[in-house]
Protein backbone atom coordinates (compact mmCIF):
# COMPACT_ATOMS: atom_id res chain seq x y z
CA UNK A 1 0.00 0.00 0.00
CA UNK A 2 2.89 2.27 0.82
CA UNK A 3 4.29 1.78 -2.44
CA UNK A 4 1.19 2.62 -4.60
CA UNK A 5 0.80 5.68 -2.04
CA UNK A 6 4.46 6.59 -3.27
CA UNK A 7 3.79 6.16 -6.48
CA UNK A 8 0.80 8.39 -6.99
CA UNK A 9 2.84 10.97 -5.13
CA UNK A 10 6.24 10.73 -7.63
CA UNK A 11 4.76 10.45 -10.97
CA UNK A 12 2.99 13.66 -11.06
CA UNK A 13 5.78 15.49 -9.69
CA UNK A 14 8.18 13.93 -12.31
CA UNK A 15 5.31 14.96 -15.11
CA UNK A 16 5.81 18.60 -13.66
CA UNK A 17 9.33 18.50 -13.28
CA UNK A 18 9.76 16.98 -17.08
CA UNK A 19 7.17 20.17 -18.86
CA UNK A 20 8.21 23.19 -20.10
CA UNK A 21 10.52 25.78 -18.35
CA UNK A 22 8.11 27.90 -17.11
CA UNK A 23 7.23 25.44 -14.44
CA UNK A 24 9.78 22.81 -14.37
CA UNK A 25 13.39 24.90 -14.20
CA UNK A 26 14.37 21.84 -16.05
CA UNK A 27 17.92 22.34 -17.24
CA UNK A 28 18.40 21.05 -20.77
CA UNK A 29 21.66 19.12 -21.30
CA UNK A 30 24.17 20.37 -22.98
CA UNK A 31 22.89 24.10 -22.06
CA UNK A 32 25.33 26.90 -23.31
CA UNK A 33 26.90 29.21 -20.97
CA UNK A 34 28.19 32.49 -21.10
CA UNK A 35 31.65 32.26 -22.98
CA UNK A 36 31.09 28.69 -23.80
CA UNK A 37 29.99 28.87 -27.51
CA UNK A 38 32.35 30.43 -30.27
CA UNK A 39 30.28 32.73 -30.76
CA UNK A 40 30.28 36.07 -29.36
CA UNK A 41 27.40 37.95 -28.24
CA UNK A 42 26.38 40.92 -30.20
CA UNK A 43 27.87 44.22 -29.27
CA UNK A 44 25.05 47.19 -28.38
CA UNK A 45 25.93 50.39 -29.80
CA UNK A 46 27.65 53.57 -27.93
CA UNK A 47 24.33 53.80 -25.99
CA UNK A 48 24.58 50.63 -24.45
CA UNK A 49 21.34 49.44 -27.06
CA UNK A 50 20.74 46.79 -29.33
CA UNK A 51 19.13 48.80 -32.35
CA UNK A 52 15.61 46.56 -33.01
CA UNK A 53 15.49 45.69 -36.55
CA UNK A 54 12.09 47.40 -37.59
CA UNK A 55 8.93 45.26 -38.17
CA UNK A 56 8.17 46.21 -42.01
CA UNK A 57 6.95 49.61 -42.53
CA UNK A 58 5.25 50.63 -39.39
CA UNK A 59 6.57 52.84 -37.60
CA UNK A 60 4.56 52.07 -34.28
CA UNK A 61 5.62 48.59 -34.05
CA UNK A 62 8.84 49.82 -34.48
CA UNK A 63 8.55 52.29 -31.64
CA UNK A 64 6.75 49.29 -29.67
CA UNK A 65 9.79 46.55 -30.97
CA UNK A 66 12.13 49.59 -29.64
CA UNK A 67 10.29 49.63 -25.91
CA UNK A 68 10.27 45.74 -25.62
CA UNK A 69 13.89 45.22 -26.39
CA UNK A 70 15.17 47.79 -24.46
CA UNK A 71 12.77 46.90 -21.15
CA UNK A 72 14.36 43.34 -21.83
CA UNK A 73 17.76 44.36 -22.00
CA UNK A 74 17.47 46.23 -18.84
CA UNK A 75 17.06 43.46 -17.37
CA UNK A 76 20.56 41.96 -17.87
CA UNK A 77 22.30 39.88 -15.44
CA UNK A 78 19.15 39.18 -13.80
CA UNK A 79 19.31 35.51 -12.07
CA UNK A 80 16.98 32.72 -13.40
CA UNK A 81 14.81 31.03 -10.65
CA UNK A 82 12.45 28.60 -11.21
CA UNK A 83 8.69 30.46 -11.08
CA UNK A 84 10.29 33.37 -11.53
CA UNK A 85 7.88 36.40 -12.41
CA UNK A 86 9.98 39.29 -11.20
CA UNK A 87 13.53 41.57 -11.44
CA UNK A 88 13.81 41.27 -7.68
CA UNK A 89 13.66 37.55 -6.88
CA UNK A 90 14.39 36.56 -10.74
CA UNK A 91 12.74 34.71 -13.47
CA UNK A 92 12.11 32.20 -15.80
CA UNK A 93 11.69 31.70 -19.29
CA UNK A 94 8.42 33.01 -19.71
CA UNK A 95 8.17 34.84 -16.37
CA UNK A 96 10.49 37.09 -18.06
CA UNK A 97 8.29 37.14 -21.43
CA UNK A 98 5.34 37.92 -19.32
CA UNK A 99 6.93 40.66 -17.55
CA UNK A 100 8.53 41.94 -20.06
CA UNK A 101 5.75 42.49 -22.34
CA UNK A 102 3.41 43.64 -19.48
CA UNK A 103 5.77 46.77 -18.82
CA UNK A 104 4.79 47.38 -22.27
CA UNK A 105 0.96 47.20 -22.12
CA UNK A 106 1.01 43.76 -23.54
CA UNK A 107 -0.99 40.85 -22.10
CA UNK A 108 0.86 37.29 -22.03
CA UNK A 109 -0.38 33.88 -20.68
CA UNK A 110 1.97 32.67 -17.75
CA UNK A 111 3.34 29.38 -19.37
CA UNK A 112 5.37 28.45 -22.69
CA UNK A 113 3.05 26.71 -23.74
CA UNK A 114 0.29 29.30 -23.80
CA UNK A 115 2.11 32.00 -24.74
CA UNK A 116 2.97 29.44 -27.89
CA UNK A 117 -0.94 29.57 -28.40
CA UNK A 118 -0.86 33.81 -28.96
CA UNK A 119 0.07 35.81 -31.40
CA UNK A 120 0.62 35.72 -35.16
CA UNK A 121 3.63 33.06 -36.31
CA UNK A 122 6.27 34.71 -38.07
CA UNK A 123 8.34 33.24 -40.86
CA UNK A 124 11.95 32.73 -39.59
CA UNK A 125 13.24 35.01 -42.14
CA UNK A 126 10.93 37.64 -40.51
CA UNK A 127 11.82 38.03 -37.60
CA UNK A 128 12.27 41.59 -36.38
CA UNK A 129 12.68 42.70 -32.53
CA UNK A 130 9.96 42.35 -30.02
CA UNK A 131 9.15 38.48 -31.52
CA UNK A 132 8.68 35.71 -29.12
CA UNK A 133 11.37 32.71 -30.01
CA UNK A 134 10.24 29.85 -29.32
CA UNK A 135 12.50 26.60 -28.63
CA UNK A 136 11.94 22.89 -28.01
CA UNK A 137 14.40 22.66 -25.32
CA UNK A 138 13.93 19.60 -22.19
CA UNK A 139 10.33 17.91 -23.87
CA UNK A 140 8.64 17.68 -27.49
CA UNK A 141 6.93 21.39 -28.30
CA UNK A 142 7.27 24.70 -27.20
CA UNK A 143 9.19 24.53 -23.34
CA UNK A 144 11.44 27.70 -23.56
CA UNK A 145 10.85 31.25 -25.24
CA UNK A 146 13.15 34.33 -25.33
CA UNK A 147 12.87 37.85 -27.19
CA UNK A 148 14.16 38.93 -30.27
CA UNK A 149 15.95 41.92 -30.18
CA UNK A 150 17.10 42.00 -34.19
CA UNK A 151 19.23 40.22 -36.49
CA UNK A 152 20.51 37.02 -35.06
CA UNK A 153 20.52 38.20 -31.44
CA UNK A 154 17.55 37.18 -28.69
CA UNK A 155 17.67 37.48 -24.93
CA UNK A 156 16.30 35.39 -22.21
CA UNK A 157 16.66 33.85 -18.79
CA UNK A 158 17.89 30.50 -20.02
CA UNK A 159 18.13 28.01 -17.00
CA UNK A 160 18.62 27.60 -13.21
CA UNK A 161 22.19 28.25 -13.58
CA UNK A 162 21.89 30.93 -15.68
CA UNK A 163 21.36 34.82 -15.85
CA UNK A 164 19.11 36.69 -18.23
CA UNK A 165 21.30 37.37 -21.05
CA UNK A 166 21.49 37.96 -24.91
CA UNK A 167 22.38 34.63 -27.62
CA UNK A 168 22.35 34.15 -31.23
CA UNK A 169 19.78 32.12 -32.93
CA UNK A 170 22.58 31.18 -34.96
CA UNK A 171 24.53 29.39 -32.33
CA UNK A 172 24.38 25.33 -33.08
CA UNK A 173 22.39 24.72 -29.69
CA UNK A 174 19.73 27.27 -30.33
CA UNK A 175 19.14 26.96 -34.24
CA UNK A 176 18.77 22.85 -33.93
CA UNK A 177 16.25 23.42 -31.38
CA UNK A 178 13.92 26.74 -32.53
CA UNK A 179 10.54 25.96 -33.09
CA UNK A 180 8.62 28.81 -34.12
CA UNK A 181 8.96 33.05 -33.92
CA UNK A 182 5.20 34.54 -32.97
CA UNK A 183 4.49 38.15 -32.97
CA UNK A 184 2.58 40.03 -30.43
CA UNK A 185 0.12 42.69 -31.66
Amino acid sequence: MSRFVLTLAVVPLLALLTGACASTGAVPRPFPSPGGSTTSAPQPDSAGTFPPSPRAGDADAAAESAALTSTALALRGTPYRTGGTDPESGFDCSGFTQYVFARNGLALPREVRDQYRVGDTVKPEEVAAGDLLFFTTTAPGPTHVGIALGGDAFIHAPSSTGVVRVEHLSAPYWSRRFLAAHRIN
